[in-house]
């Protein structure tokens, strides 16, 4: 029996954090990337006696987002339950979560691998609230608890198991991140676990039928959900093979090792013990409140924002691919969009240097300020009106992020492409005269020369000179 003999199956449920200024139920912070611990917490996130939570109205109105994100309309009935477990982290004994009535029911996510198109179903999407966060001192023989975490707003969003490969699992993370970052649902800041994903794997060799599967939890990089998912296939697979018997459990990921580690078995369903919660009222969405949000998401999301880098008829499929992955990169080339009167030419140039060249200089594209915007398209526009060659404007992108004063005008002023004919013919008699084998070679064939003696027409023009006259003028002067 080989690998291709089994069929693998998977689906993956995504924790996106809302990106509200405070927690789902409580009027405190929900930013606890730099906090100290246990700081963030109120009578609410600890449930004391008494404590009556308060449902914040952006978190639904991002979670109605993330819906059209997902290709449909949000529920216009929905309601929260509560779910009982105990866990140190989990102070009031329960989560607060949607059961059997969610916000988001349906949707799908279009993935693209190796050139085919493909479109993962989505069986729904529910508001939640986290739990804390529990750490393992090293060589310590006790836990720490930090409930900073708790309350915060949660969607989870549950695709259906039609995912089949390592490849498409890493595509489905990515697309899911993309859609939410476009339609300002999340920041999802991975590194901080914005963004976490529960991967369940399975494989089989009856195609109709699904395996046992496992669960890989907080996977927090789309690394680690493709290698993750190409781990557990190859394991469940050598474990059949051997004859043995995949046990259904969760795991964890070992990004130091590349590998899966069983964390505790899960044979049978907890029994959480649903009921909803008698402090929080059913969700009633109206039409026109429905539609309002709507009108927002369609001003800007991930599908209007790449309709205008399209219209531009420049970008290939691939560089519009790579850009779009550099969310703030986008923000610049839609703002520039956005100013109008620029050609397409000129916006084609500037996204050119967003996924080639800029990131050569920095890590962090918010370092393009307003201002350096505007010398970014002056300096496109001085190329693209051929009054800086190529090497020349490039030159000036690098000099805008090293030198604090950069003045993009004065420097197309000292920079402006030679392309006076006369001149550059000059330049090129001077050269011929001076590399006689050179030019020798070109008329005895060897055209490689050529760019030999364009190098030297353009060193005595101290870069200016525009290149296709020089090797046009070349040319003639050789007979060639």
């Amino acid at each position: 029996m080989s690998v291709s003999d089994y069929k693998p199956t998977i689906g993956i449920e995504c924790h996106v954090q809302l990106k509200t200024k405070t927690k789902l139920f409580a009027a405190v912070s929900n930013d606890a990337r730099h906090a100290e611990p246990n700081t963030l917490i109120s009578h609410i996130c600890l449930g004391m006696p008494g404590a009556l939570p308060y449902l914040n109205e952006k978190a639904v109105e991002l979670s109605c987002k993330a819906a059209f994100a997902l290709g449909v309309s949000p529920q216009k009935f929905s309601k929260f339950d509560r779910k009982h477990y105990f866990y140190p982290d989990l102070p009031k004994g329960y989560q607060i979560s949607q059961f059997s009535d969610p916000i988001v029911i349906g949707g799908h996510v279009d993935i693209e691998v190796e050139g085919q198109n493909k479109k993962i179903g989505i069986v729904r999407a529910h508001i939640e609230e986290d739990a804390g966060k529990t750490s393992h001192p090293s060589g310590k023989d006790y836990s720490l608890v930090d409930l900073n975490r708790a309350g915060t707003p949660l969607l989870e969003i549950v695709s259906e198991p039609e995912i089949h490969s390592a490849a498409e699992a890493k595509a489905y993370a990515q697309k899911l991140y993309l859609l939410m970052k476009y339609a300002e649902v999340s920041d999802v800041d991975l590194y901080h676990g914005n963004m976490r994903f529960d991967v369940n794997v399975s494989v089989s060799k009856d195609p109709n039928k699904l395996g046992t599967r496992s669960e890989t939890k907080n996977l927090n990089s789309f690394k680690a959900v493709e290698k993750a998912t190409e781990y557990e296939i190859k394991r469940q697979i050598e474990l059949l093979e051997k004859g043995g018997t995949v046990v259904q459990e969760t795991r964890g990921w070992d990004d130091s090792k590349q590998k899966t580690i069983s964390q505790r078995g899960k044979e049978e369903a907890h029994d959480y013990r649903y009921f909803p919660d008698p402090d929080i009222p059913p969700l009633n969405l109206s039409e026109s409140y429905i539609n309002k949000i709507k009108t927002e998401f369609d001003k800007k999301n991930f599908y209007t924002i790449r309709n205008k880098l399209e219209s531009t008829g420049h970008l290939s499929t691939n560089d519009l691919n790579t850009l779009f992955h550099n969310p703030e990169a986008v923000d610049v080339a839609v703002a520039i969009i956005e100013k109008g009167n620029v050609g397409n030419s000129v916006i084609t140039k500037i996204s050119d240097w967003l996924i080639n060249v800029i990131p050569s200089f920095i890590e962090d594209y918010s370092l393009l300020t307003q201002s350096k915007v505007e010398d970014l398209l002056i300096l496109a526009q001085a190329y693209d009106e051929n009054k800086l060659i190529s090497t020349k404007a490039k030159e000036g992108v690098k000099k805008l992020f090293e030198e604090k004063d950069f003045d993009a005008k004065a420097f197309v002023a000292a920079n402006q492409t030679l392309s006076d004919k006369g001149e550059i013919e000059k330049i090129v008699k001077d050269v011929i005269a001076n590399n006689q084998k050179a030019a020798k070679d070109v008329q005895n064939g060897e055209m490689r020369a050529i760019g030999f003696l364009i190098g030297q027409v353009m060193k005595q023009s101290k870069g200016k000179a525009d290149p296709s006259l020089a090797q046009k003028l070349i040319n003639e002067q050789l007979g060639v």
